[in-house]
C-alpha cells in the first residue's frame, strides 16, 4: 500500500466529495449505493471526512457520474486523492461503467416501508448484475 504524502488526509478529499453530495438532489446518495451495489451505511462512510477509511479507486468513476462532478470538482479530488494515495489510481485496472435506470414504484404511504422497498430492490439489482456477470456471451 502507498505511503500518503506529508500533510495529506483521506478527510481532504472526501470533505471535496461531501460538499458535491450536499449540492446534489435529494436521493443522490442512494442512487450512489445501488450503482456501487452496496448499502446506504457504506456510501455515508465513503462521504464523511470523519472516517478514515479511504475510497476505493475502483469507485472513483462511479462517483463521479452519479454525482455529476463538475470539471473543477473532479480535479480538486483527484489531486487531493492523489497527494493522499500516490499512485493508487495507476493501477491499470478497468473501471466499470454504469447505467441509470428509472423505476417507478408506488408509494407506500409510509417512509419505513417506502425505504424497505428500495432496500428490496437495489439488493435484487445486486444479485442481478452478480448473476449476468457470470454469464457468457
Amino acid at each position: 500500500m502507498n505511503e500518503a504524502a506529508p500533510g495529506a488526509t483521506v478527510a481532504e478529499y472526501k470533505t471535496i466529495l461531501q460538499a458535491v453530495c450536499d449540492n446534489r438532489p435529494s436521493g443522490t446518495r442512494g442512487r450512489l449505493a445501488v450503482a456501487l451495489g452496496t448499502n446506504r451505511s457504506f456510501v455515508s462512510q465513503l462521504v464523511n471526512p470523519v472516517y478514515a477509511m479511504p475510497i476505493p479507486a475502483q469507485h472513483l468513476e462511479t462517483i463521479f457520474e452519479v454525482c455529476h462532478f463538475s470539471p473543477a470538482e473532479r480535479s480538486a479530488f483527484l489531486a487531493a486523492y492523489d497527494r493522499t494515495h500516490p499512485g493508487r489510481r495507476e493501477t491499470g485496472e478497468p473501471t466499470a461503467g454504469i447505467r441509470v435506470i428509472s423505476l417507478t414504484v408506488p408509494d407506500l404511504g409510509s417512509a419505513r416501508r417506502n425505504q424497505a422497498l428500495d432496500a428490496m430492490i437495489s439488493e435484487y439489482v445486486r444479485d442481478l448484475v452478480r448473476l449476468a456477470a457470470t454469464m457468457k456471451d
